[in-house]
């Protein structure tokens, strides 16, 4: 070395004497080759056989349609509850129109007619008053139970609200209808109210549908039959 170097080719040779002796960094890398790919998620199904992937697939298919199968036939349950009176079974006003209506425009396509009876229970106030409201509730759930039972599976039974009843009878005349009504009554009155010796009776009104009638024109007719067999002693059907 000179003392004519430059000082600048000084510092770069010690410069490059210090980076040579010092130990290089240790650095582990991870190549991946070109034709390989990373998926993003595991496959699970990778490497199974085919029949064991298609049964997995059919039980998940079989546990969805169970599922559904469940669902359905929960919202027919609550359906059917809000047609249906819970005491008794009968339908509810609302359950009644939504029936009713299904057989009038039957009716308007055969050209038949219909009955509508209306039932009152007689003296259901003193039944109540003297054994108690469950007592009630039995003979109203009674009368139901055997009405059914004396009816045939087309005629619509439905409840109104406490111890009244609609019935309708599809493709009857009044004649049979009001036979019907009457055998019944006698039926119903000889049999005592499940856990009580108290026998009941009822008032009923009948009355066809006269044309294209409105329904509830129909059901007010046969309420006023009802009225009048109440006004005449009860224990009785009256026609109108």
């Amino acid at each position: 070395m000179t003392r004519s170097m430059p000082q600048v080719v000084l510092s770069n040779r010690l410069a490059s004497r210090r980076l040579h002796r010092r130990p290089m960094p240790s650095c582990s890398y991870a190549f991946v080759p070109a034709t390989m790919s990373i998926p993003s998620t595991p496959d699970v199904v990778s490497g199974l056989p085919e029949s064991v992937v298609r049964q997995a697939g059919m039980l998940e298919l079989l546990a969805a349609e169970m599922r559904i199968a469940e669902l359905e036939k929960a919202l027919a349950e609550a359906r059917e509850a809000a047609l249906t009176d819970p005491l008794t079974g009968a339908l509810n006003r609302r359950g009644f129109e939504q029936a009713s209506q299904r057989e009038i425009a039957r009716a308007g396509r055969q050209g038949s007619g219909f009955a509508i009876a209306h039932i009152d229970l007689d003296d259901f106030k003193a039944l109540n008053d003297s054994l108690g409201h469950a007592a009630g509730d039995r003979a109203l759930a009674f009368l139901v139970d055997r009405l059914r039972g004396s009816l045939r599976p087309t005629d619509i039974v439905a409840r109104f609200g406490g111890e009244e009843f609609v019935v309708m009878l599809p493709d009857t005349e009044l004649g049979d209808a009001v036979r019907v009504l009457n055998r019944f009554l006698e039926e119903f009155s000889a049999r005592a109210v499940p856990g009580t010796r108290r026998r009941m009776s009822f008032s009923a009104g009948v009355t066809i549908r006269q044309g294209d009638e409105a329904l509830e024109e129909v059901i007010k007719r046969a309420d006023q039959a009802t009225y009048e067999a109440k006004r005449h002693g009860k224990h009785r059907v009256v026609a109108c």
